[in-house]
């Protein structure tokens, strides 16, 4: 038995001494990649805190903004049109009860004249435009602007016409596949290959696995999005349990799991954009760039410009 310590130990402690090496200096083994753009200020459904949810106006509300994404989900009509909406069903978003793959696009119904934020509860967003717009809508307003779309449905229709509508409009590059399922990814990846891709639940918590056991250097990263929810926001802004307490153990234990600045400089170094969602307050914008975070999701984008005019100055270009 001490004759297996003697070889094991020195060998434990060598391959921790690489991880550790390779975990801060990445470049040794991995080539990084440049990305397509950057992302600081991405607008959480368009920025539904300031205007209705996925409609042209709140796109164009985080447009003025200077947003880098705007950040949609798309649900597939009746009639075989992408419409983007955050709901399968329509009651929440309109008064009615009923799912949009089972209305043609003309039939579907204006937005309520307020909703509530999700992830700032109490608090409301108004706007003039309450319809609901189709992705290539979205595709010819913005032609230039990135945008995150993530598939809901596990629907071969949806994601083959997602795919062919970046194709058609020549931004494959510039529109990024979020998913939460890996199944869902794996056919969004073989349906546009080009299209830079997130981290779903499952390789996030994968991603996690492999930095703790100290393996993350050595194991290639297909994503260049991590797009992870903050901790700290829950008992706050976000409520994913009835029980206060519940609430309370879970952003303890994510937070000691998830907030690790050695992972995210990691990522960021193997040309992996790390965007923190849903923060809406200033507090949380220095939490997450005080981490190294490429960038934060919100639902105000006119707060998160200002707070990014303000500590992040545009460099001097009269010199």
């Amino acid at each position: 038995m001490s004759s297996v310590f003697y070889y094991a130990l020195p060998a434990l402690g060598g391959y921790a001494l690489l991880s550790l090496c390779l975990l801060r200096r990445p470049r040794l083994l991995h080539s990084p990649r440049v990305p397509a753009f950057s992302c600081r200020l991405a607008a959480h459904r368009g920025g539904s805190g300031e205007r209705i949810e996925n409609t042209l106006e709140a796109f164009e509300n985080a447009e003025a903004q200077r947003a880098d994404l705007l950040e949609l989900d798309c649900q597939l009509s009746k009639d075989g049109v992408v419409i983007v909406s955050h709901d399968s069903n329509l009651l929440r978003q309109s008064g009615l009860n009923e799912d949009i793959r089972n209305l043609n696009s003309a039939e579907l119904p204006l937005y309520k004249e307020e909703l509530e934020v999700y992830f700032s509860p109490g608090r409301f967003s108004r706007g003039t435009d309450r319809r609901m717009v189709r992705l290539e809508e979205v595709f010819q307003r913005f032609p230039r602007t990135p945008v995150s779309v993530e598939v809901k449905m596990d629907s071969d229709d949806l994601i083959q016409k997602v795919a062919d509508l970046t194709r058609q409009y020549g931004r494959s590059h510039i529109t990024v596949w979020a998913a939460e399922k890996s199944c869902i990814m794996k056919k969004c990846r073989e349906a546009n290959p080009e299209m830079p891709i997130s981290f779903t639940v499952g390789r996030g918590l994968r991603l996690l696995f492999l930095f703790y056991v100290g393996l993350l250097p050595f194991c290639p990263i297909p994503e260049q999005f991590l797009l992870c929810f903050m901790p700290s926001i829950i008992n706050r802004t976000y409520f994913p349990f009835c029980s206060r307490m519940a609430n309370w153990c879970a952003s303890a234990f994510l937070r000691r799991l998830i907030m690790r600045k050695s992972l995210i400089r990691h990522l960021e170094a193997r040309g992996v954009q790390v965007i923190f969602w849903c923060l809406n307050e200033e507090a949380d914008f220095e939490v997450a760039f005080g981490l190294g975070a490429s960038g934060v999701m919100t639902d105000y984008p006119t707060v998160l410009r200002r707070y990014l005019d303000n500590h992040f100055p545009p460099p001097d270009s009269s010199w």
